[in-house]
């Protein structure tokens, strides 16, 4: 049991990293014992944290922390709006693309994203589901916020895979995938879109193994596509689940029936042509298919895959219900001690630690605060708990806590391993920062990409510099984009950078709507940067490039064309080049 105090004063309980077995000795025994004075406050003045291990290891099973990883236009927002219909979260879902009058997309939060029909900025709803508590981190698609993505699946568990049937594996799921592929992070696959002219089930499987190296495993299989997709067949069982499409469309649950295959051709659901083909087809996986292993899955080495439509609701419902038994809870983390070596943080035995992935202004008009995402590594967090802030060395009130769907908070008393939880956020944290009870260690910092493209941005009206400014630093702070000043001089105005074009229109987006300032653009004619490690006094450089320096002031060169980063390590092979740093 791990003792708290409410504040630091002398006469009352501090934090101590000591046990006290059962049956619990005297607290005033203990706290003299580390502090070297007697204790004199009053019971109702300190607070017990961090229930037991058993709790917590009951909790944190429960906990199923994934992320959706998908190319744009594949339908992994809509999916992620039909886990909260079914969840009991929202009673009518709206498609992401919502008609005149309709229902918006809950998950995309900002107005741009509901206006282009996009994700541009990852978002973390909690909701339970049956007997599993959900935490889902809806990722941006768009190439230009990979790096947004990139942190966002460092916090999951376990990754969904959303393809369209029409198109495969696409550009920007292959990158994230990669990521997920290099973390190890258990993939299920769903091939959404089967109620539109698709390709052959087979092709697609082949594809997933062809392209993305990793064995493709059917759970479900599909009854017909286009316009005849109907259901799906458990691979393993044979079971049948027909669906009936709802008066309601996509918006509500659709209707289902189980039955066997020899049923569902008496019922007159599906001919007997294409029972024969549905025979033909799970013989053939059977003999020829994937079987699938727990342990290979949890391995990253097989993912198992389903096949269904986001839109109709078919398929959807057996898929979540397979998620929660085939997902993993929360798993250890590595951090690194004060001395550089490595220890693994395990969930149920240690207090309370987190790390925030992600940070957020503006959610809401309303409120018009920072809120910082924490993903729980280990123990339990409850709500005012003061906890130790390992790159400030100093404690820190977690008064206000919160869990979030879109824009809608709600207060978090208590959290468990594999949550995330949003915490107020006073101008202390930053991406990657640490956060426990005990101190003395810290998780792996995020990566920073080198930029693709770099401008100048200003106000049109030069009255609004202030607010400029500030919205800048903010966006800047949020990874948003990425400040750089000029190597030789540092005084000159800042150039913003970021990863894609996309993330300049997202910008001057918030800073008209959530600072009132109306921006100019002028791009500058980098398309490459590379950080260097070494004597910048000595490096060799191509005509036209830039030497940066970023917000932790490493150092970075801005060059015009991809040849120049062969050229720059050809000239200079005492320093060192690096795709990203940590």
């Amino acid at each position: 049991m791990w003792v708290l105090a409410l504040d630091n004063s002398p006469d009352r309980i501090n934090l101590f990293a000591e046990k006290i077995p059962p049956p619990y000795p005297s607290v005033q025994l203990a706290y003299q014992r580390v502090h070297g004075v007697p204790f004199r406050a009053r019971l109702g003045e300190f607070m017990l944290v961090s229930a037991s291990s058993k709790e917590v290891q009951a909790q944190s099973a429960k906990r199923r922390t994934f992320a959706i990883i998908s190319h744009p236009d594949a339908g992994k927002t809509t999916l992620t709006e039909k886990l909260l219909l079914y969840s009991g979260m929202i009673h009518t879902a709206g498609m992401v693309r919502a008609r005149k009058g309709g229902k918006a997309t809950s998950s995309d939060w900002m107005s741009l994203e509901q206006e282009r029909g996009i994700s541009i900025s990852a978002s973390a709803m909690q909701f339970n589901y049956k007997d599993a508590v959900i935490n889902v981190l809806d990722t941006p698609g768009h190439q230009d916020f990979s790096e947004d993505t990139y942190r966002t699946l460092t916090a999951a568990d376990s990754a969904v895979m959303v393809l369209d049937a029409s198109k495969g594996v696409e550009a920007q799921t292959r990158k994230l995938f990669a990521v997920c592929k290099m973390q190890k992070t258990p993939i299920l696959t769903f091939i959404n879109k089967m109620d539109l002219p698709s390709k052959d089930p087979l092709e697609l499987l082949q594809e997933v193994e062809d392209v993305l190296g990793i064995l493709a495993s059917p759970i479900y299989w599909p009854i017909g596509s286009g316009s005849s997709f109907k259901g799906v067949v458990h691979v393993a069982t044979r079971e049948v689940i027909l669906f009936t499409r709802s008066e309601f469309g996509g918006a509500a649950k659709a209707e289902f029936e189980k039955m066997d295959l020899d049923s569902a051709v008496t019922s007159g659901r599906i001919s007997t042509e294409q029972q024969q083909a549905l025979i033909e087809e799970l013989e053939l996986l059977a003999t020829a298919g994937n079987p699938f292993s727990t342990e290979r899955f949890l391995a990253g080495e097989v993912t198992p895959v389903f096949f269904g439509s986001a839109l109709t609701n078919f398929g959807v419902e057996p898929f979540f219900d397979a998620f929660t038994e085939l997902s993993p809870p929360p798993h250890s983390y590595t951090a690194l001690k004060s001395d550089g070596s490595e220890v693994e943080v395990e969930p149920s035995t240690e207090p309370f630690s987190a790390y925030v992935f992600k940070i957020q202004a503006n959610m809401n008009p309303r409120h018009r605060d920072s809120m910082a995402y924490l993903r729980v590594c280990s123990g339990r967090f409850e709500r005012d708990m003061v906890v130790k802030h390992h790159r400030s060395l100093k404690e820190i009130r977690l008064s206000r806590s919160y869990s979030m769907v879109a824009q809608d908070r709600n207060t978090v008393d208590e959290a468990f391993p594999g949550d995330i939880i949003g915490v107020i956020n006073p101008g202390a944290f930053a991406i990657g920062d640490t956060v426990s009870l005990r101190g003395g260690f810290n998780y792996k910092p995020m990566p920073q990409f080198p930029p693709e493209i770099v401008a100048q941005i200003r106000p049109t009206d030069v009255m609004r510099h202030k607010a400029f400014d500030k919205g800048i630093m903010q966006l800047a702070y949020e990874g948003a984009v990425q400040i750089l000043r000029s190597y030789k001089n540092p005084k000159d105005p800042p150039l913003v950078a970021a990863v894609g074009r996309l993330q300049f229109e997202v910008l001057q987006y918030r800073l008209e709507e959530e600072y009132g300032v109306k921006t100019a653009i002028d791009f500058l004619p980098y398309r490459h940067s590379v950080y260097v490690m070494g004597d910048i006094g000595k490096l060799m450089l191509p005509m036209g490039s830039f030497v940066a320096l970023d917000a932790r002031d490493r150092h970075v060169v801005l060059l015009s064309a991809e040849w120049e980063k062969k050229y720059i390590r050809e000239k200079n092979p005492n320093h060192e080049f690096r795709d990203f740093v940590q």
